[in-house]
């Protein structure tokens, strides 16, 4: 099948990482300010079957350890393709790019992220024409209702901006379809594997009001999808029975994720960043992370070029998020979910939002609460965690109410500190009257030989 293709092309080749000083050219990525990666199908007479078309210099052409624009657009016929099957076949781009050899292929959409190999160039990958051939090869022999299909890879600046302009609006279109279902509404969920390749036990869990993380598959695609591919990675979801709606937790869906990461994962709380929160691979669009000084969330998606409010930038926070775990506190997600209304809802929503980029604040700001979405704090007006401090009392950020709770909270604590330390405390466990000091650990994880559990009648119940 792949005889006239000068490297190997197999399932093995998957995960393969290909580091800065490893590759031959880099294609998209963070450097560049436009990029795409779409699949549409057009009708049957417009598709040239097997035609790879070049719009910019080729790949043996491009720079040597550089960095280019790029866009990558498939056309596709079929008399049983459907729009509803765009979305999930342009997902397979991911799986199957990252098939050959020396090719590693990140993210999706407008964010794709792709290096070739200098090992795979010397070896002749020196042409998108072998790359085009292979992926029309795959879509044809796994995705049947493919009757027809050429490919079009850009290197051309402009080319590259005014076909991303135009396909922004497909994007949005296909966004938009979702909107107005509620989870509640439905008895099967989607469940998606694709990225299991790079986060092992990640398992998306896609739901009329929560989107995958990657922002390529709405409850729609994954429905269309599992039924033209039942046996795919992408997948059916009974919902079961709902063992906490405030939450998000489905016995369905914990039996999913039980099972697709082999048990790595046992469940799985759909609307909150503690927990159980939904795993992340690193396809995510953003990143919610919590910042304790202020009991409430930033975010900062993929593209933001500066560092975020606590200091960190993007890719330092995507390492303590990615990789399928269930990190307290760092969760990824899709630009969509935060238009819709089980956005972070158990942890209080758009209220519990202190910080994000100015950008994607205005892309989503049509779905913030009228009453908090002045309050939000963006680069311009925050660039740490003073400014933001500052800034949310300034404005009566809602977050504000809870420092008052969590003041009261402390000096109940010292009350019931200073009585026990008295009356009941062993001296040999009173390390607090060392130096006279009193520490206190916020979000840590801790480690003890032996717990002491006291009754807190007097106290405020906390998420």
């Amino acid at each position: 099948m792949f005889e006239d293709i000068p490297v190997d092309v197999g399932v093995i080749y998957e995960g393969e990482r290909i580091r800065k000083g490893n590759m031959q050219i880099e294609l998209g990525g963070p450097k560049q300010p436009a990029k795409f990666e779409i699949v549409r199908g057009i009708p049957m007479d417009e598709v040239e079957d097997g035609k790879v078309n070049i719009i910019g210099p080729d790949l043996k052409d491009l720079p040597e350890g550089g960095n280019a624009p790029f866009g990558l657009l498939i056309e596709v016929a079929g008399e049983k393709f459907e729009e509803d099957l765009e979305g999930v076949t342009e997902r397979r781009l991911h799986e199957y790019l990252n098939y050959i050899e020396g090719i590693m292929h990140l993210n999706q959409r407008y964010d794709i992220w792709v290096r070739i190999s200098k090992k795979s160039f010397e070896k002749g990958l020196t042409s998108f024409e072998y790359v085009g051939k292979v992926l029309m090869r795959l879509f044809k022999s796994e995705l049947p209702f493919i009757e027809k299909i050429q490919v079009t890879f850009v290197t051309d600046a402009d080319k590259v901006k005014e076909l991303l302009d135009k396909y922004m609006e497909v994007y949005n279109h296909r966004d938009a379809k979702a909107r107005g279902m509620k989870d509640e509404d439905v008895d099967t969920f989607y469940g998606c594997t694709l990225c299991q390749s790079f986060a092992p036990s990640h398992v998306c869990v896609i739901t009329p009001q929560r989107y995958s993380n990657c922002g390529s598959i709405s409850w729609f695609d994954g429905r269309a999808s599992a039924q033209v591919d039942p046996k795919g990675p992408i997948f059916a979801v009974p919902k079961g029975e709902v063992l906490d709606a405030e939450k998000g937790e489905f016995s369905g869906a914990n039996e999913a994720v039980n099972n697709k990461s082999l048990g790595a994962v046992e469940r799985v709380w759909m609307y909150t960043g503690f927990g159980y929160p939904h795993t992340s691979c690193g396809c995510f669009e953003a990143i919610a992370f919590y910042i304790p000084e202020v009991e409430g969330y930033g975010i900062v998606d993929r593209g933001y070029r500066g560092v975020s409010v606590n200091g960190l930038a993007f890719s330092t926070l995507a390492d303590s998020t990615s990789g399928g775990r269930q990190v307290d506190g760092f969760h990824g997600l899709s630009i969509e979910y935060m238009r819709s209304p089980k956005f972070m809802s158990a942890d209080g929503g758009w209220d519990r939002i202190v910080w994000l980029p100015k950008e994607i604040k205005e892309r989503v700001k049509e779905f913030i609460p009228a009453d908090v979405v002045d309050k939000l704090a963006t680069e311009e007006e925050a660039k740490n965690i003073d400014e933001l401090k500052e800034y949310l009392q300034k404005k009566d950020h809602p977050v504000v109410q809870r420092w008052t709770e969590e003041e009261a909270e402390e000096e109940t604590e010292e009350a019931e500190g200073m009585e026990t330390m008295g009356t009941m405390v062993p001296m040999s466990t009173a390390t607090m009257s060392a130096g006279g000091f009193k520490i206190i650990f916020k979000n840590a994880k801790i480690h003890a030989e032996k717990v002491i559990i006291k009754r807190e009648t007097s106290k405020k119940k906390r998420r």
